[in-house]
């Protein structure tokens, strides 16, 4: 191994040393909702946004927080409504008089402009609001007038939605649904679990967690996940995986054909990349294994699969059918190569003719 390769070594250890004390202390507030966790580092280590789906209680504000907390990063929560504006998270011109008497605007930031963003319970906004976070998820900017506004860096918007109640709720555009790396189900703890989250939360004690990592710590990290090495094998493998899920594709299976309407597009495999390329950091490695992809993969796809009436009658949701779909998608094959040097045996020649 080479000089340079030891030092990559020794800062990607030292990275996966890092996210196990920040998972510690996450863990110090949180009980369980380890593979919340690690999504969420997940996203933020490769610039994503998350999307929480879970019944009201299960702590996915908590958790949020908590990780801003630990972070040191800037953080803001704004609880969506039906009469929030966009100007209310984007911001807007305001008129100020000067001392001469002279008139001009002066723009005032939204609580978008921050590192963390908390987005709460988003689909109970109307889509005109929810679309004023378009332009900050994917360009990072906010446009106000004729003023572009860049956001700060990093920037990651968190949102929560309750699966439950949708009596007054706007459900996501599939465009914006589109722009989230990761939908995750936040679901119920276990029962030992939920023992401990009793025991701990009625004690009334005041829980102290530590910094971790800085806005600049986090960007550097940023860095060195995009450097984690993806061979072909892996690329083939997502392309392979994330066409199977259209149901015009050839290559889709015909259970997909028959309980699919649209499946993934190509960000789906982006992300699914980059998520395995933050899994493989976080563990101290140096390229991304299917393994991870396989991991990442419901997460990634739920919310850009749509599945029809077939499916409901069959009692299948989206989960089921990514799960289905990874049983049924084979592995590339990895081409066989000889040793260098080594030379092939001679074809032996026929055996001689006989006479009859």
């Amino acid at each position: 191994m080479t000089t340079k390769q030891r030092s990559i070594g020794e800062i990607l250890q030292e990275f996966s040393q890092h996210r196990q004390i920040l998972q510690q202390e996450l863990q110090k507030v949180i009980v369980g909702q380890d593979q919340v966790i690690e999504q969420l580092l997940a996203a933020i280590f490769t610039r994503g946004h998350c999307l929480l789906e879970g019944v009201p209680g299960l702590a996915k504000t908590l958790m949020v927080s908590t990780l801003a907390r630990i972070l040191d990063v800037e953080f803001k929560r704004v609880q969506f409504t039906p009469d929030l504006m966009p100007s209310d998270i984007t911001g807007t011109n305001v008129l100020e008089e000067e001392d001469s008497g002279r008139r001009n605007f002066r723009f005032v930031e939204g609580p978008v402009f921050t590192n963390i963003l908390l987005a709460d319970e988003i689909n109970r906004t109307p889509p005109k609001t929810q679309a004023a976070l378009l332009q900050a998820m994917q360009e990072r900017e906010v446009s106000v007038g004729r003023t572009t506004y860049p956001l700060p860096d990093p920037f990651f918007t968190i949102a929560t939605q309750n699966p439950i109640e949708q009596e007054g709720t706007y459900p996501l555009p599939e465009a914006q649904l589109d722009r989230f790396m990761f939908n995750i189900k936040v679901d119920y703890p276990s029962a030992d679990e939920e023992e401990r989250i009793l025991a701990v939360t009625t004690r009334n004690e005041r829980i102290e967690t530590r910094k971790v990592m800085s806005g600049k710590v986090i960007i550097n990290a940023q860095k060195l996940v995009s450097s984690v090495a993806v061979s072909e094998y892996i690329i083939k493998y997502v392309a392979r995986l994330v066409r199977a899920t259209r149901p015009r594709d050839l290559s889709a299976p015909p259970f997909i054909r028959d309980l699919v309407d649209w499946g993934a597009g190509p960000r789906a495999g982006q992300f699914l990349i980059n998520g395995g390329k933050a899994l493989a950091a976080m563990d101290g490695r140096f390229s991304v294994a299917v393994a991870d992809i396989k991991k990442l993969a419901v997460p990634v796809l739920r919310h850009r699969v749509s599945t029809n009436f077939q499916a409901q009658a069959e009692g299948k949701n989206t989960d089921d059918v990514i799960l289905d779909l990874l049983a049924e998608v084979p592995e590339p094959e990895v081409a066989k190569f000889s040793k260098p040097g080594a030379q092939r045996a001679p074809t032996p020649p026929p055996p001689p003719a006989t006479r009859a």
